[in-house]
């Protein structure tokens, strides 16, 4: 992988932390949240060195203050940061999700569906979001399979078919047929 024209290894979870690359999966629950521990022990897993004295002991005064400050940015709806994140709605947990990445201060953020199973509201905090990270200069990967959402939110859109690059145009001049073009195989084109 190249960031800035320099290559760089993201062959593990730290390496691509280090390199300043975060990746929040599709599949939050599974993947994305430990569900059984606290929304505070989520959003600083990924960057336990900046809550720790000596990257050892989590200095817990440290962690509530950074923590609770992405529960007021990112508008997480919960009773404490101390909840469990299994007791969220999924929109909630989404944007503990984002903030556990937003913690490790990437410089770019690939979200893979970040609106998949949340309800219109909670969408709309995200793009809000993902708007703002892109106003202050953070790099947003946004994979989806929502082409409105797709239209609606990115600069610049990339199709991908068969794990390459079939595609690619300013959102300026894409539309939802011209983008399923290029979705679509050779043979289907020419069934239509």
């Amino acid at each position: 992988a190249y960031k800035n024209g320099k290559e760089i290894d993201i062959s593990t979870i730290d390496k691509a932390i280090s390199n300043g690359i975060a990746y929040a999966t599709e599949d939050r629950k599974a993947l994305g949240l430990v569900l059984i521990q606290e929304i505070k022990d989520n959003i600083t897993l990924a960057n336990l060195e900046a809550v720790s004295d000596g990257g050892i002991v989590i200095n817990e005064p440290k962690e509530m203050v950074a923590t609770s400050g992405y529960r007021d940015k990112l508008n997480i709806r919960c009773s404490s940061i101390r909840q469990l994140a299994l007791n969220l709605s999924g929109g909630n947990q989404q944007k503990v999700v984002l903030s556990k990445w937003l913690f490790a201060n990437p410089d770019i953020l690939i979200l893979d569906e970040p609106t998949r199973g949340i309800d219109v509201g909670a969408k709309y905090e995200i793009y809000t979001i993902i708007n703002r990270l892109a106003s202050e200069g953070k790099g947003v990967i946004f994979i989806s399979s929502e082409l409105p959402e797709i239209l609606g939110i990115c600069d610049r859109i990339y199709v991908m078919r068969d794990g390459k690059i079939v595609g690619e145009m300013p959102v300026s001049e894409a539309s939802q047929e011209k983008v399923m073009k290029y979705i679509m195989t050779q043979q289907e084109v020419m069934e239509q």
